[in-house]
């Protein structure tokens, strides 16, 4: 995944308590849209390939599974 290089430099300011909130907007899924919440996502995934250990309590928001491809 692409990350924009403003966005890349926020990623490595995020703290536990920002990735915190962030999962807490994604857990209470109230949104305006369904494009605030996939923004979100994305924003939760990005920072779960960047920064693993903020993200690791909460990949069961990202609902990422393994694949076989063979």
């Amino acid at each position: 995944m692409s990350v924009p290089d403003t966005q890349q430099a926020q990623l490595t300011d995020y703290t536990t308590a920002d990735v915190e909130q962030l999962a807490q907007r994604l857990d209470a899924d109230d949104y305006e849209t369904p494009f605030a919440a996939l923004g979100d996502w994305h924003l939760l995934r990005a920072v779960a390939f960047q920064r693993p250990e903020l993200a690791e309590p909460y990949m069961h928001l990202l609902d990422l599974e393994a694949f076989d491809e063979s």
